[in-house]
C-alpha cells in the first residue's frame, strides 16, 4: 500500500519540513512501519551535509538484540577517523540519536571513495551526502520521526518523503524510504508498487559497480537512475527511460538539488493526486495529503498511465 507525498517551491523557501510532516502524518493509515523525509535546503554552502547511521533502531519487545552505546561510539569513532583518511575535515558533529548522526564536511576529492571509506566501517550506511539534500528514515509514524530529528522547522525549497507498509522486505531502517541515488550528492526516491524484474537488473547494476544496501525492490530505481545521470543522461530522458526497462507497478517521486520528478507505469494502478500552480506543486496517494498544505477549494488530478512530468525549484 505505503503513502508517498512530495512538493516543490518556485522560487522561495519555506518551512518544508512541517509541510512534509503533516503530508505524510495524513498518510499514515497507508503505512505505519517507517517514515522517511528527503528534504532540500537551500544548498549554498560549499560544505556537504553527510546523515548516517551505525546501527538500528530496535523496539522493545523486539526479538533483535539492542546493542551496547558503546558500540556505536566506537563505530562513530572509527567513521570519523575514516573522514580524515579521506582527505575530508568534519566541520560540524550532531547527534539525532544513538545510531544516527549528521555531519557537515569540507571535502575537495572525490565523494565516492568518500562514501566508501565511510561505509567500509561496520553496520556503518550513509543515508544521504549533498549540499543541499538532508535524508531522514526511521521507524514510527511522520510525527514521531519528525520530532526525533528537529524537522519541523526545516527551511528549503522541496522535499519527498514516504509513509511505508512492509511487504517484501523487514521493518528496520535500511528497508524504509526514501533511497539515496549514491554516489549522487542530492539525488532521492520515495516510490509505491511492486517491481517484478528487480534480481535480473539488480544484478545488471551490480555489475556495472553500483552498490545496494537492502534488498528492497524500491532501491533499484534510486540506483537505475544514479546510474543514468553517471553516464549523463538527463533527468527526464532517464525517468522515461525506467517506464520500459523497470517491469512491475510503480508510482515514484525523484528529487535532485533543484528538480522535483514524477513518472507513472503504463498500468496506472498505483494512484497518485496532482496540484500545481505558478508557486507550488503538490503531489501524493492521496488529496488529503495536499489539503494539509491547502485546505481550502483546489482543482487536482490525476497523472495519465506512462506519464513523466519534472518540475524546475
Amino acid at each position: 500500500m505505503c503513502g508517498i507525498a512530495g512538493l516543490i517551491h518556485r522560487g522561495k523557501s519555506t518551512n518544508v519540513g512541517g509541510e512534509m510532516q503533516n503530508m505524510l502524518q495524513s498518510l499514515k493509515h497507508r503505512g505505519p512501519d517507517s517514515t522517511g523525509y528527503a528534504l532540500y535546503g537551500d544548498g549554498s554552502s560549499n560544505n556537504y551535509i553527510l546523515r548516517f547511521k551505525v546501527g538500528e533502531n530496535v523496539k522493545e519487545g523486539s526479538s533483535a538484540q539492542i546493542e551496547d552505546p558503546s558500540v556505536y561510539e566506537k563505530r562513530v569513532a572509527q567513521v570519523n577517523s575514516e573522514i580524515i583518511s579521506a582527505g575530508a575535515t568534519i566541520v560540524k558533529e550532531e547527534k539525532a540519536t544513538p545510531y544516527s548522526f549528521r555531519y557537515v564536511l569540507k571535502c575537495d576529492d572525490d565523494l565516492l571513495e568518500l562514501a566508501k571509506k565511510i561505509e567500509s566501517v561496520e553496520m556503518t550506511e550513509i543515508l544521504s551526502l549533498g549540499k543541499s539534500l538532508e535524508l531522514v528514515k526511521d521507524i514510527g509514524d511522520a510525527s514521531v520521526v519528525a520530532d526525533q530529528y528537529g524537522l519541523n522547522n526545516f527551511s528549503g525549497t522541496h522535499g519527498i518523503g514516504h509513509t511505508r507498509m512492509a511487504t517484501e522486505s523487514g521493518v528496520d531502517i535500511r528497508s524504509a524510504h526514501p533511497f539515496w541515488g549514491y554516489p549522487f550528492s542530492d539525488v532521492s526516491v520515495v516510490h509505491n508498487g511492486q517491481l517484478t524484474n528487480y534480481w535480473n537488473t539488480r544484478r545488471k547494476l551490480e555489475k556495472l559497480g553500483m552498490r545496494f544496501m537492502s534488498t528492497c525492490d524500491s532501491e533499484l530505481i534510486a540506483v537505475y537512475l544514479a546510474d543514468k545521470i553517471r553516464k549523463g543522461v538527463d533527468l527526464n530522458e532517464a525517468m522515461h527511460s525506467s517506464l520500459n526497462d523497470l517491469d512491475g507497478v510503480f508510482t515514484y517521486l525523484v528529487a535532485t538539488k533543484d528538480k522535483l520528478g514524477m513518472a507513472k507505469d503504463y498500468m496506472a494502478a498505483k494512484p497518485m493526486v496532482l496540484y500545481e500552480s505558478d508557486e507550488l506543486v503538490a503531489l501524493a496517494s492521496e488529496e488529503v495529503a495536499i489539503r494539509t498544505l491547502l485546505p481550502h477549494e483546489i482543482d487536482t488530478h490525476d497523472p495519465y498511465e506512462g506519464e513523466v512530468k519534472v518540475w524546475q525549484a
